[in-house]
C-alpha cells in the first residue's frame, strides 16, 4: 500500500465555517487580539507577540482561513465560540 493512502492520513477535519473578513476580525478581537494596521485588504492583528494577517473579503476561503487560524494560534473551537 501507498504511503498516501494510509487510513491514518483521512481523519475527519471540522468543517470550517464560511466567514467574512469583518466576521473573522471581530471574533479575533473578542479573543484579545487588536488590529495594528491595514494595507489594502488585508489587515495585520496582533496579540502580544503573535500575529496574523487577516484578508478582509466578502468570504474567506476555508484553507485560507485555517492557514490564519494556525498563524494565530487560536483552535478552530475556540474561533468558532468567538464567532457566535
Amino acid at each position: 500500500m501507498h504511503r498516501w493512502l494510509r487510513p491514518s492520513l483521512f481523519q475527519q477535519v471540522p468543517k470550517l465555517p464560511k466567514v467574512s473578513g469583518t466576521q473573522a476580525i471581530r471574533a479575533l478581537e473578542s479573543l484579545g487580539f487588536v488590529v495594528v494596521r491595514q494595507r489594502g485588504s488585508h489587515v495585520v492583528m496582533r496579540k502580544g507577540s503573535t500575529g496574523c494577517v487577516i484578508p478582509n473579503h466578502k468570504e474567506i476561503k476555508s484553507g485560507t482561513l485555517a492557514g490564519v487560524l494556525r498563524q494565530a494560534g487560536v483552535p478552530l473551537e475556540e474561533f468558532l465560540r468567538a464567532l457566535h
